[in-house]
């Protein structure tokens, strides 16, 4: 293939690239945020709350992705929610990422002796200090390698955005071969993008999990 072509159509794989960084980030962010509240609700909260979480969870996971992207973008407006593409697929990557984050937190939270938790209720310990002081900490060893790969599935999950017309890094390489009439190198570079997310991810994964569990190797 001839240089000039990506000399050409940098400039666009380069957007692509970051709106696929803007999307992934802010939408796997936002999903693992919500995931930690959903996790501290149905820990902390009352009966029928958790049965709304765990219906919330079940339904959300039992509905591929691309279904749940369809029904926000193109139904949304049906009950007055406009969302422009990127808005949609950063919506949708936060509603698709929660319950697994939330189940990845909740296995996290089982996994602290109970022991621990009614000795600091006995010293007068509140809930909150508990979960700050004693759960938190002590929760990131279970939780960061399920934490990292999820992150890294979400990473390739972004290719799905380009059906709804999100301007990321498939759509424009889909764009590139179109108008180029070739195949191979332009899902080659594509390919190569991704790995890059994925080795990227990886590495500060394991960068986290080394700080988290030095106590460990010390011991």
């Amino acid at each position: 293939m001839e240089l000039d072509l990506f000399v050409r159509y940098g400039p666009a794989l380069l957007s692509g690239f970051g709106v696929t960084i803007l999307c992934w980030i802010v939408g796997s962010l936002g999903g693992l945020v919500l995931g930690f509240a959903l996790a501290c609700l149905y820990r902390f909260g009352p009966r029928p709350l958790r049965w709304l979480i765990q219906a919330y969870v079940e339904v959300i996971r039992g509905t591929p992705f691309m279904i749940q992207l369809f029904i926000l973008y193109f139904g949304g407006p049906h009950f007055g929610l406009l969302l422009t593409p990127v808005q949609a697929g950063i919506a949708s990557f936060i509603i698709y990422g929660s319950p697994y984050f939330a189940e990845i937190f909740r296995s996290g939270f089982n996994a602290i002796p109970k022991g621990q938790i009614e000795a600091a209720r006995c010293v007068g310990l509140s809930e909150g200090r508990i979960l700050f002081r004693i759960i938190l900490p002590q929760m990131l060893v279970p939780t960061t390698a399920p934490l990292t790969n999820f992150f890294i599935i979400l990473t390739k999950e972004t290719a799905i955005l380009s059906v709804v017309t999100v301007p990321e890094l498939l759509y424009e390489t889909q764009t590139m071969a179109s108008e180029t009439f070739t195949f191979v190198e332009p899902f080659l570079v594509l390919s190569l993008f991704y790995w890059l997310m994925v080795i990227g991810t990886s590495w500060l994964g394991d960068k986290v999990e080394r700080r988290v569990t030095r106590h460990l190797r010390r011991a």
